[in-house]
Formats: structure tokens, C-alpha cells, sequence
């Protein structure tokens, strides 16, 4: 029994800011506040109504703890308002929505705000080992002949740092760059340097158009920072980008044979988005117009040298709970990790066998239409905040099936470690 239907009521979203080499002017909870307030301004329902507040964020800065709790009472959601953080990498933004779906389906909550937020520019540099351990020293010395001792183990490389992002991006178990486990998809599936690159532009220039015609208008909030500069849009797009220009960028981690560079990667960026999500209660309690119902969501998991499949066991797996196939999904957002682990999933949902010995299916799953994937670009373009961009794609899913009036739409993400999430949602 799936329980109580659950809808998508509203959302909204930050710009998504590329990091330039120094720390951004916002923090996590910094951009939840700043597309969480004129979204919930625009509610007919006071901040206060919502049973809780669920927020994603991998990369938590060290004074705002628990970002949902902060980032609720920033938005004057009032003491009483319970809230929590959820981590699942890539995949937290999504998460909240699903945690808060599975809440309000069997009659917990009814109006609950999930999102997701990440400010990669703001990860840490830490000290190493060497020097944690020559600070505790220095720290346990008593006395002075004590205290001059240890201060003569003092060496430079204790300043030089680790840097936090680049361990977040490294996976514990495998010890492999997550750029490295897309380079491992592309050697399985034969996906040339070219065709990486010819997605990228793809990619771009989807962005690109989509800013121009004004799509994204009611999907983007501006945020002001605190010097008065205003960010309204999303300043990774590269418009000029092309193959050529491409094909001049050594590869990032696999020299010289390598398929994955900084061109045809995701951007390291600062962003945040939630979504509204209410029972049947709520919608007639609150006089409510929902844009969309969600179907179903299913995790997977995998070996983390190929993580970047996730998505394409959890899709297939998600579609098959419903009794579904490729054709009846209208808009697909897969999740821009590298565009080798994309063409990856594309790859493996056409291959005979792989249908067969890991879907189960009795042949190819089937080509998916690319004018129904990531129609508006997508995290190469974007950039991908980590824990925002699960939210970000069902988000847009839910706004592109009402622009396109489409009545079925997929969102679903790769996550470093090695897992997938999906989620089939409905127009209303």
C-alpha cells in the first residue's frame, strides 16, 4: 500500500555561483535563507504551519551546525519548528524530499520544506597529521625547557594544508577521485574524448538558451550578498563554448589518454533550492494548487569504482516498480556529474546484455530521447553543489513538465560512494 498521496506544492532555488579560487559570499545556510525566504513569502500559509524542515548539506561549516534547524529560525519558522540535516553525498538534496515524502505518505506531517544546500567554496583547509600531532604537543608541555623543546619540532610543512575538498571528492573505500571512477565508465563503455566534449557543449548551450528565453525565471531567486552585489543567474554557463576550444584541456586525471576534463565536468559551486511538499490535508486546509505528485523513488547501490551508474540501476528499477518503460517519461534530468559517467547510463540503457545481466529485463532497456534529457542543461553547465542538486533536478522536473505541459518527469542522480536515486514524479 503506497499511503497518502504526496504533492510538490512550490520551490525555488539560488543562482548556482562557481567558486573562483576564494571563499564565496555565502555559507550553506546562507543560501537556504536566501531563495527560502521569498519562497515561503509567496505561500498563502504562515512559515509556522510547516510540521518540519529537512535540509541536505555534505559540507556543513563548523559554526551552523545542523544548517536546517539554523537556516528554519533564520527563516522565522519559529522555535518550536523541528529540523534536520541529512547526508548522503551527492544525493542529500534528494534525500530530504524523500524523507519528507515518506512522512507525509503515512500520515506524519502534511506540509513539510526539503532542500538542499552547499557552499564548496567555503570546504576546509586542514592541517595534516604532522602537525595535529605537534600542536598537541606543544599544547601538553608543561613548563617552559618544555614548552621550547617542543617548539623546536617545528617544520614547515606543517602549513602546508589538506585541502577539504579534494578528500570529499576522494572515495575512502577505493581510494579513487570520483573523476577517476568516470574515467572507469568511459573505458567500459568505449565513450570517446569527443563525444565527452560534444556533451558539454550540448550542455552549455542548452543553459545558455534557456537564460536567454527566461525559463529558469521562476525557478531562480537572486541573492543579495552583504556588500549589496546581486547574483540573479547562473554564472557557470559558458555560451561560446564549443569542441574545439574543448579539445585544447589536458585531461584532469588520466594523462595523456584520459576522457574527463575540467571542460566536460561539473563546476565546483555554491547553491541551495527547496521544495513545498504537502498531503491532500494540507492542500485543502490551506487552499493549495499543487504542481505536481510523486510516484515513486528508489535508491541503489554499487560497486564505488563505478558509481557513476547509480543511475541507471535506480531509473530502470524505479520504472519497472511501476510498471513502466522509458517512453512513458517525458522529461528526464540525470544529474551532470562528468559527462562520461552520463553517456555511461546512456550507454548501459542500450546495451543488450547489461539490460539483461543487471536489470533484469529481457532485452536492451532502450535508447533514451536526448530531446527529453536535461533539456535545459545541466550540472556541467550548472555547476553541482553537491547536496543542492538532487533538490535542484526534481525542482526543475516538476517546472519543466508544466512549461512543456508533460505529464511524467525522472529525476535521478549518481552518488559518490556508490549509489543512485530516483524519483518519478507526475504533473498535476
Amino acid at each position: 500500500m503506497k499511503g497518502r498521496p504526496v504533492y510538490i506544492i512550490d520551490g525555488a532555488r539560488t543562482p548556482f555561483l562557481r567558486a573562483r579560487g576564494g571563499v564565496g559570499p555565502f555559507t550553506p545556510v546562507d543560501l537556504a535563507v536566501q531563495c527560502g525566504r521569498p519562497l515561503l513569502l509567496r505561500q498563502n500559509f504562515k512559515p509556522t504551519d510547516f510540521d518540519q524542515v529537512i535540509l541536505g548539506c555534505v559540507n556543513v561549516v563548523a559554526n551552523e551546525m545542523n544548517p536546517a534547524r539554523v537556516a528554519a529560525l533564520r527563516l522565522g519558522m519559529g522555535e518550536e519548528m523541528p529540523a534536520f540535516s541529512v547526508q548522503i553525498n551527492c544525493g542529500s538534496g534528494m534525500q530530504s524530499i524523500d524523507t519528507a515524502y515518506r512522512y507525509i505518505q503515512n500520515g506524519t506531517d502534511d506540509l513539510v520544506l526539503a532542500g538542499g544546500t552547499e557552499a564548496l567554496s567555503h570546504s576546509a583547509l586542514l592541517y595534516n597529521r604532522d602537525a595535529v600531532n605537534w600542536f598537541a604537543a606543544l599544547n601538553g608541555a608543561r613548563g617552559t625547557s618544555a614548552k621550547l623543546k617542543a617548539l623546536t619540532a617545528w617544520r614547515p610543512s606543517f602549513f602546508k594544508p589538506v585541502i577539504g575538498l579534494v578528500q570529499g571528492l576522494t572515495d575512502p573505500i577505493t581510494d579513487l577521485g570520483m573523476g577517476q571512477t568516470a574515467e572507469l565508465v568511459a573505458h567500459l563503455f568505449d565513450i570517446s574524448r569527443q563525444e565527452c566534449d560534444q556533451y558539454a557543449v550540448e550542455s552549455h548551450l542548452r543553459l545558455a538558451k534557456a537564460q536567454a528565453e527566461g525559463v529558469l525565471a521562476n525557478e531562480v531567486e537572486p541573492a543579495f550578498g552583504r556588500d549589496g552585489m546581486l547574483y540573479d543567474h547562473d554564472d557557470g554557463v559558458r555560451p561560446d563554448s564549443s569542441v574545439d576550444k574543448l579539445a585544447k584541456l589536458s585531461p584532469a586525471f588520466e594523462r595523456p589518454w584520459g576522457k574527463v576534463t575540467a571542460g566536460n565536468s561539473s563546476q565546483i559551486t555554491d547553491g541551495a533550492s527547496w521544495v513545498i511538499l504537502a498531503s491532500e490535508d494540507a492542500v485543502k486546509k490551506h487552499g493549495l494548487t499543487p504542481k505536481a505528485v510523486i510516484v515513486d523513488s528508489y535508491w541503489s547501490a554499487l560497486d564505488p569504482e563505478i558509481m557513476g551508474l547509480g543511475p541507471a540501476l535506480c531509473s530502470v528499477e524505479v520504472l519497472k516498480r511501476n510498471d513502466m518503460s522509458k517512453d512513458d517519461v517525458d522529461v528526464w534530468e540525470l544529474n551532470e556529474a562528468f559527462a562520461a559517467q552520463v553517456l555511461g547510463c546512456l550507454r548501459a540503457f542500450e546495451d543488450e546484455k547489461f539490460s539483461k545481466d543487471v536489470f533484469g529485463l529481457d532485452g536492451a532497456f532502450g535508447k533514451i530521447d536526448r530531446t527529453k534529457l536535461n533539456i535545459d542543461g545541466g550540472a556541467i553547465a550548472l555547476g553541482h553543489p553537491v547536496a543542492a542538486s538532487g533538490n535542484r533536478i526534481v525542482l526543475h522536473v516538476v517546472n519543466a513538465l508544466k512549461r512543456l505541459g508533460k505529464k511524467r518527469g525522472l529525476a535521478t542522480q549518481c552518488i559518490g560512494g556508490g549509489q543512485g536515486g530516483a524519483m518519478l514524479i507526475e504533473a498535476v
